[in-house]
């Protein structure tokens, strides 16, 4: 290299030339130029004598310079036309196009180059202004204007070797020359010049891989192609078919299959020559990224204030104040600090083609100080570089300083519009900018591990930076088609104030976050956020001091330190950070003259979209450009999102509305209310590694530790329009909104996991901790059948949605197959014919019918003892009975690790209203907890189980009910009872007027409600209501059994230890106590009603508690239709085809409805600009009716979707079922159990006033157990401990009405026992194997005057004296049901449900519009076909293999009207009535059992009239065993007498009533 030659022969001729023209100035330039700056500081400068100027002018028409910075590396700069002037202190140069180039690659050109360098500049003087803390008034000004500047990077050109050469080349050079001029002086350094750059238009871009271009580009060809080809092909088709339509079959098909065939051909050609000029008329796109400038203006001041090395430290102190600074100063290499001004018109960064700009600022004006500081390494941090010069020179060592350049800035910018674009969809294209931006710098030469971008950050940008931005916005881009415009979540913030300092972000503004969809629905606001302050506090967690970044020293290889063995060197230790603790905080609490709410508005296909968008954005990147074929070995680079640790929110707001529409077009939704709240959480996150020896990436498992939320005020409304959606497709103004709940706070808590301590306290009995825990106080709900259509409207769309997406799913068919080897048979009705019934397994319930497997000889004495005991029913419980439940006993609390949840509910209340009669119950709870608890796993046989219980205490509940007509649902006002009346016994205030007049705490006392819960009562119209059921509480348990085990705790838990000799039967009790269970407890019911409380009572079951949506009804009645299809069926597999089918016509239709919404949203934008357009309004109006098809349709086949896959799943797991049962028969097992107990229940029944009274019942003891087991078979039970009834009216014969004759109230002793044991249907028949109902002897007294009021009671409106139910013998007549009598065996094909099976006929049977029974379905208004009727048919009877009613003593006494017949102590006995085999419906067994009841009473009764001798149940045994001749005759006799006399018994007194017989 001869470079250093030329440079030295120049300087010498340029000192050769200074000396000869100016031979006396030349020793005092140096000072003239050091002292300009305190001269102008000072005083005005004094004269100086006369100099004569050089003017010099340099013009160049062609100039390139060349320069080797190594062997292989070189730097060009190429110039044309270029001008250079001098006139005076001013220089000026000009150069039209200007290029340098590095290794033969053009990376910067230049256009209209313009440079001056001027002693001072008025406009300089100007930006000084508005910086009143600059000290220097006047500067030295270089002047650099450009028309454009434009940066190109090649594909992977590695610019960063060739720099680093050419630096090390320049701190060569530098010290070659360094103390080489003679007349450098060591005086200061003299304040350097201001700058001032304009640039019209800047662009830097890097360049994409040609590979990658021309793929994208010829599939985009190809799919084109795709489109023109299948037109072509339609075209085609068309000619074809005219041409057969004219010619017919004279048309040669070789002649169809040439055409077609040079179609093909032709498509192939096209395809080729497009391909060929792709780039004919449109260049190839080749930028990889690209970032444009327009209007750029930059100006650097230089001052005295900030000049030399003391005053840059002073800067950095006062900018970094929170980073330590070493005591012993900082010894700096490179100092400058400069007060900056910049103004860009736009700054556009756009990644390849992309429709959006990833960045787009328009209007940015920025002004501040920045200082940049390189620290002097210490020995140990300076590195040697070898430099390849050649000769005369050689290799030469350059020592380099390793401490980064560090920037320290204080900015205030604003902005116009900011908007950031970002989606998943860009990061592949992300990651080839970041291997593209490597390749710009040299990595550095220590060891160490690379710093992650956001730590680099920390260590090189210090400072504050604020921002005043009018409309700023982000949207995040929810499709993986990065050219997708429509698809995005817009974050919008208004007026945004912006505040960047070390470790935090703060945000001030209005906030809006929008949904842009191409849908009409979607494109909602769905958050606005007015006034917010979002705070994001960012905690590195470091090994040292996360802001001590000067403590920092980076080491050459040359100088590493010894590191223990296995661990690599870290020179960044201290400062490189583990995790990342981030906390934002929302607060909407700032007062502001605007007045707006924070409001939340929700569409359920938002909430659809919203899911959509999460698994976009939790999607796995895929590597890009990585691997030895990519010669990409680095290791990946961490993601921000895995840094983090942990995660807190804390939202602050003073009140809050959020709107949720389940459905736009059905305007259905539900409106929540809420003034001041608080909520925060906290999150942690774990890394998991993956298994396997495979390198995969960790997996992230986020977890809520701790959350904390306080609302108050909080109201939720249901909104209904009558109206559908209108055509401008907005929400109806004139929505309606019922109350359903409010409260007056709502607390929640979930804690973190606990530590060890807690643990052991926790188990030693501490039931104050809680992991989930929820206060709530004053719980208000109103539930009226308004509510019920809303609330049941909600549920169906959200079902149907949810049904949808799973029939939809490939998983909706999977693993459904019927064995090939099992024949497929049509099943037979009846019982299966199988050698042996399943073994029963032992249960703690109560003994049914033995089984007739087990031994004759104990088979024979437990029929010897029910016999003998068949007046008493007998258990082996004990007085407790509910200590015993199972609920109960599987509650205990000794294995308890996790109290998991409780809920807390302090004064609540609930209003229920029914839809045919006037008036509300009101039920109150003064104190009400939910607590779920999960123990410690165990084995339940061979098998280890999870259990959970759910336990539920309600105390100081009340029923209350108005006694006159109360305010209306429409009227806007509810009834609501005061917290005094609610809340536990209080002492009563006797000096209060109110207290005085109210009735205490008793049963049928009246109380004041209010309608304005914020208002006091004494301020109001105030209404009474009576207390109905008095203070009582309430225990639910539920018992729930799962195999999902934590590993952790399945590690700690031993497999049991099986004895040798353990009999079978010990593992199947084990095996039954893993049985999910729920068990209800009412200890004491204090009942008091009228006719027309107990009418609103049976109308709120009706409507509300039991009510059924008839298309729900007609749901279920078409499943049921189709899985008995699928019974009858030869091969239900045949099914899976059109199952098949059916999903793929369902796809298309929401394929097509999707497309609607598209094309009605494009529509919708025209509209915008031209409202007016008849044609687009019109063609608006088609899409509407055809997108409300479209639904409809979807809405049908889904639902049949839906019950083909369910019958056809259900159908297949049944006999999968048979199948197991089949092999094995001893796995039958109990898998839930029901339980319900009343310990005492007294009921009275008043007049209308609600204070006379009529009768009172009184219940004690009552239980019904429901057992369900593996093999579909279900066992209920129902026992009555005791009951009477008593005759309240005045001046009764009789009180007490009805009682068992005993007066012994033992716990052994049950007054009602009845047993029930179903088998899974048959064909759609009912089978009832055992069915036994038994009562103790009963005491009847009763009157006609009672009868008539209890008739007035319980149906109002029905006349008594209506003729009764004729004789069983007489079958023309009809009974009670309407339709004609028949016989046992007849089937009755009727619609209507089973009126008395359990859990079917209560509505039913409920209903006081329609008398005792309940008529059957009128004849259907359609044709049914075979399949209907089979199926109406078998859902009306049922299978009773066996039924026993064992015999019944009575003891009846009647007291008539004056005329009528009275009886006293009359003793009859109702048979034992026993049948096998018989299948009828639940009417044929009652006229059975009437029929065979009667003919036994009959004979009784006549008895009594004949005044023979009655026959109590004992002595009628004893005579059968002493004197059976007598009884013979005896009963001859009877039989004679009723013959004779007892057919014209009811002829005689025609006037007379009985009850046994029909009145005339």
């Amino acid at each position: 290299m001869y470079l250093y030659q030329h440079v030295l022969a120049t300087l010498q001729c340029r000192d050769l030339l200074k000396a000869t023209v100016f031979p006396e100035t030349v020793p005092s330039l140096a000072l003239e130029t050091s002292g300009t700056t305190s001269e102008l500081e000072g005083r005005a400068p004094e004269p100086l004598p006369p100099k004569r100027l050089l003017n010099l002018t340099l013009e160049v028409s062609t100039a390139k310079l060349t320069a080797f910075v190594a062997e292989d590396k070189f730097i060009t700069l190429a110039a044309e036309s270029v001008s250079l002037s001098r006139h005076g202190g001013s220089l000026q140069a000009y150069c039209p196009e200007l290029a340098a180039g590095f290794d033969g690659n053009s990376i910067f050109n230049f256009k209209e180059v313009e440079v001056q360098l001027l002693p001072e500049l008025e406009e300089m003087i100007l930006h000084r202004n508005p910086f009143p803390a600059l000290q220097t008034l006047r500067n030295r000004v270089w002047l650099l204007s450009f028309g454009s500047v434009s940066v190109e990077f090649p594909y992977q050109y590695d610019f960063s070797r060739t720099l680093d050469e050419a630096v090390g080349v320049q701190k060569w050079l530098k010290g070659l020359h360094q103390g080489t001029r003679a007349w450098a002086s060591p005086s200061p350094v003299p304040l350097p010049p201001d700058l001032l750059l304009k640039v019209q238009h800047f662009s830097w871009v890097f360049l994409d891989d040609i590979f990658e271009v021309k793929l994208h580009d010829n599939y985009e060809l190809m799919k084109d192609e795709s489109k023109e080809s299948a037109k072509r092909l339609q075209l085609l088709d068309a000619k074809v078919a005219a041409l057969r339509k004219q010619h017919g079959e004279l048309l040669p098909a070789r002649k169809i299959e040439e055409l077609y065939a040079s179609l093909e051909r032709k498509n192939i050609e096209i395809y080729i020559q497009r391909s060929r000029r792709l780039y004919g008329n449109t260049p190839m796109r080749r930028a990889l990224l690209t970032w444009s400038l327009a209007g750029l203006e930059l100006v650097a001041l230089a001052d005295a204030s900030f000049h030399g090395p003391e005053h840059v430290v002073e800067q950095v102190q006062e900018l970094d104040p929170g980073s330590p600074f070493p005591p012993e100063g900082l010894d700096l290499v490179i100092q400058w600090c400069r007060m900056l001004k910049c103004n860009v018109k736009t700054f556009l960064v756009r990644i390849r083609d992309y429709p959006r700009y990833l960045f787009e600022i328009r209007d940015w004006r920025l002004m501040g100080r920045l200082v940049g500081t390189e620290q002097s390494g210490q020995p140990c941090s300076r590195r040697r570089q070898i430099l390849h010069l050649g000769l005369p020179w050689g290799n030469v060592a350059v020592e380099r300083n390793m401490p980064p350049l560090k920037f320290y800035h204080d900015f205030h910018s604003e902005i116009f519009q900011y908007t950031v674009v970002w989606g998943p969809c860009w990061d592949p294209a992300w990651t080839l900018i970041g291997q593209c931006v490597d390749l710009l710098t040299k990595p550095s030469a220590d060891p160490s591990p690379p710093l992650p971008w956001w730590d680099k950050s920390r260590l090189l940008f210090h400072g504050d930076w604020h921002m005043d931005i009018e409309q700023a916005n982000l949207h995040q881009l929810a499709t993986e088609d990065p050219y997708n415009t429509t698809e995005n979540m817009h974050w919008e913030w208004s007026h945004l104030s912006f505040h960047w300092k070390p470790g935090q972000f703060v945000f001030k503004g209005d906030l809006d976050i929008n949904v842009r969809t191409a849908s009409k629905y979607d494109d909602c606001c769905f958050l606005h956020l007015p006034d917010l302050c979002m705070t994001l506090d960012l905690q590195w967690l470091c090994h040292g001091n996360p802001h001590d970044h000067h403590s920092v020293t980076l080491r050459a290889p040359e100088f590493l330190p010894e590191v223990p063995l296995g661990q690599l060197h870290d020179s960044y230790r201290a400062f490189r950070s583990e995790n990342l603790n981030l906390s934002i905080k929302m607060d909407l609490t700032r007062h502001s003259g605007t007045i707006s709410q924070p409001r939340i508005l929700l569409y359920s296909s938002t909430l659809r979209w919203m899911q959509n968008f999460w698994a976009t954005w939790t999607s796995v990147t895929r590597p890009i450009c990585r691997g030895k074929l990519f010669n990409n070995l680095k290791p990946s680079k961490k993601k921000l999102g895995q840094h983090y640790k942990q995660l807190s929110y804390t939202a602050l707001f003073p009140q809050l509305q959020v709107h949720y529409w389940a459905s736009f077009a059905q305007q259905r939704g539900i409106q929540i209310e809420c003034s001041q709240g608080h909520v925060f959480t906290r999150g942690t996150q774990r890394l998991i590694p993956q298994a396997g020896t495979v390198m995969r990436r960790l997996i992230s498992d986020w977890s809520v530790t701790q959350m904390v939320s306080d609302l108050s005020q909080v109201t939720v409304h249901l909104m209904a329009s009558p109206t559908e959606e209108n055509a401008d497709h907005c929400l109806d103004p004139l929505v309606t909104k019922t109350h359903l709940l409010s409260l007056s706070s709502l607390t929640y808590q979930r804690h973190s996991n606990r530590t060890a301590e807690e643990e052991l306290s926790a188990r030693d009995g501490d039931p104050t901790f809680h992991t989930h825990q929820l206060h709530l106080v004053d719980l208000r709900i109103s539930w009226t059948t308004t509510n019920r259509d809303i609330a049941f409207g909600l549920y169906d769309g959200y079902k149907k949605a949810a049904v949808l997406k799973r029939n939809l799913s490939t998983e909706a068919l999977k693993g459904l197959k019927i064995d090939p080897q099992m024949p497929a048979k049509k099943p037979k009705r009846g019982v299966p014919t199988s050698a042996s019934a399943p073994p029963r397994v032992n249960t703690p319930s109560f003994s049914g019918q033995p089984d007739k497997g087990s031994s004759g000889g104990a088979y024979m004495l437990q029929k010897l003892i029910e016999e003998t005991d068949r007046f008493v029913v007998f258990t082996e419980e004990e007085s407790g009975m509910s200590d015993q439940l199972c609920g109960i006993a599987a509650c205990q609390t000794d294995d308890i690790y996790n109290r998991n949840c409780l809920i807390e509910l302090v004064n609540c209340q609930m209003v229920l209203r029914g839809a045919e009669t006037e008036g509300c119950v009101i039920v109150s709870a003064a104190k009400a907890q939910l607590l779920q608890c999960q123990h410690h796993p165990a084995w339940y046989g061979d098998t280890l189980k999870q259990k959970t219980s759910w336990t539920c205490l309600l105390d100081g509940m009340q029923y209350f009910a108005t006694t006159e007509s109360s305010p209306t649902e429409q009227d806007g006002r509810q009834l609501w009872l005061e917290v005094k009346n609610i809340e536990e016994h209080r002492q009563r205030s006797l000096d209060s007027v109110q207290e005085l007049m109210e009735s205490g705490q008793a049963v049928g006392g009246m109380v004041t409600t209010t309608t304005d819960w914020n208002q006091p009562a004494e301020a109001q119209q105030a209404q009474q209501v009576q207390r109905i059921i008095s203070r009582c509480n309430c225990r639910m348990y539920y018992i729930s059994y799962s195999h999902d085990i934590d590993p952790e705790l399945a590690t700690q838990i031993k497999p049991p230890e099986v004895l040798e000799n353990q009999e079978k039967e010990d593992l199947l009790k084990k095996q039954e106590g893993a049985v999910d269970t729920f068990t209800l407890i009412h200890h004491e019911l204090e009942i008091s009603t009228n006719p027309a409380q107990y009418a609103m009572i049976l109308d709120i079951v009706n409507n509300l508690l039991l009510h059924v949506e008839p298309k729900r009804k007609e749901h279920s009645e078409k499943k049921q239709r189709v899985r008995f299809q699928l019974e009858i069926s030869s091969n239900p597999e045949e099914q899976r085809s059109s199952i098949l089918h059916l999903q793929e016509a369902v796809r298309q239709h929401v394929a097509q409805i999707r497309q609607l919404e598209k094309q009605m949203y494009s529509i919708m934008k025209s509209l915008q600009d031209d409202s007016k357009n008849e044609n687009l309004l019109d063609l608006n109006q088609k899409l509407q009716l055809q997108l409300n098809q479209e639904k409809a349709n979807l809405q049908l086949e889904s639902e049949e979707l839906n019950i083909l896959i369910r019958c056809f799943k259900d159908f297949q797991l049944q006999r999968a079922n048979k199948m197991e049962l089949r092999k094995q028969q001893e796995d039958v097992s109990v898998v839930r159990r029901t339980e319900f107990y009343f310990a005492q229940a007294r009921w009275r029944l008043t007049e209308e006033d609600g204070q006379l009274g009529i009768a009172e019942l009184e219940l004690q003891r009552f239980l019904y157990s429901k057992v369900n087991k593996s093999d579909d078979t279900a066992e209920h039970l129902l026992e009555l401990g005791w009951f009477t009834m008593n005759n309240l009216l005045p001046n009764a014969v009789y009180k007490a009405i009805l009682r068992p004759q005993s007066s012994c109230q033992s716990g052994r002793q049950l007054a009602l026992r009845l047993f029930s044991k179903v088998r899974p249907p048959v064909g759609g028949i009912s089978v009832k194997e055992h069915f036994e109902v038994n009562v103790v002897p009963l005491t009847i007294q009763l009157t006609h005057q009672f009868f008539h009021r209890m008739m007035g009671f319980f149906f109002p409106g029905r006349s008594v004296e209506d003729d009764e139910v004729g004789d069983e013998e007489d079958k023309s007549k009809l009974v009670t049901t309407g339709i004609p009598v028949v016989k046992p065996r007849q089937l009755i094909a009727t619609d209507d449900a089973v009126p008395l099976g359990p859990g079917k006929g209560v509505a039913q049977g409920l209903t006081r519009s329609s008398g005792v029974r309940r008529s059957f379905r009128k004849s259907p208004e359609h044709p049914v076909d075979d399949i209907d009727k089979m199926k109406e048919r078998a859902a009306m009877n049922n299978s009773f293999i066996y039924i026993k009613i064992p015999q019944v003593p009575l003891c009846v006494s009647y007291k008539g009207e004056k005329n009528s017949v009275d009886w006293g102590d009359l003793n009859l006995v109702l048979p034992c009535l026993e049948y096998h085999n018989n299948t009828w419906t639940w009417l044929d067994f009652a006229m059975a059992v009437k029929r065979d009841s009667r003919k036994a009473l009959v004979a009784q009764v006549i008895k009594e009239k004949l005044r023979l001798k009655p026959a109590t149940g004992s002595e009628v045994r004893g005579k059968l065993e002493t004197k059976s001749d007598l009884n013979m005759q005896q009963q001859e006799e009877e039989e004679k007498a009723r013959l004779l006399i007892g057919l014209s018994v009811g002829d005689k007194n025609p006037g007379k009533k009985s009850i046994f017989g029909r009145r005339k």
